[in-house]
């Protein structure tokens, strides 16, 4: 079964919206950046992810919330551990994922990147599920934004060394990559 967008919403995804977007300056959608998270760092399944994204983190739960005090973030999707994908930002809007950035000479990459988020660390390897569910979202964004291409598929880290490591280490770009060349 394919995938449907509907004004940039994934109809499949558990949908959590993020007050944190704005518009695209020139509405155009023509990279894709791969990120990771988890709160508190490298535990999983928890709600603290959404509710950052949606702007309503209780710092008080954690003592390393306390940096994300007053924070206004949020990406496009995000798959869990187990492979559910959550939506908190259309694909046609800007959502707040990329900051201070730069691809091939163009600043601020969050006015034409989707970012997805995977549920982990640079350290960990990411999941079965999640690897199978970034390859069909990905299959998916490509075909809905054809500006979109292989090629134009990076890092949280590729996009701001030195100031960003993710995915990190454990995320296997050449399944990811390779996968979608078949």
């Amino acid at each position: 079964m394919q995938w449907q967008f509907t004004s940039g919403w994934l109809k499949q995804a558990r949908r959590c919206e993020s007050p944190h977007f704005n518009a695209r300056p020139e509405a155009e959608v023509s990279l894709l950046v791969i990120h990771n998270i988890s709160l508190p760092a490298g535990c999983f399944g928890l709600p603290y992810i959404d509710a950052l994204f949606q702007g309503c983190l209780d710092v008080q739960a954690d003592a390393s919330f306390a940096c994300l005090a007053d924070l206004q973030v949020s990406a496009h999707f995000l798959i869990r551990r187990d492979g559910e994908i959550v939506q908190y930002v259309s694909c046609d809007d800007r959502a707040w994922h990329a900051g201070l950035s730069s691809f091939q000479g163009r600043e601020n990459c969050n006015d034409f990147a989707i970012g997805i988020e995977l549920e982990g660390t640079d350290e960990l390897a990411y999941t079965e599920q999640q690897y199978l569910q970034l390859d069909r979202l990905t299959r998916q964004l490509l075909q809905e934004y054809p500006l979109l291409s292989p090629e134009r598929i990076v890092g949280h880290s590729d996009i701001a060394p030195g100031r960003k490591t993710d995915p990190g280490a454990s995320f296997d770009w050449h399944r990811y990559l390779g996968g979608l060349a078949g």
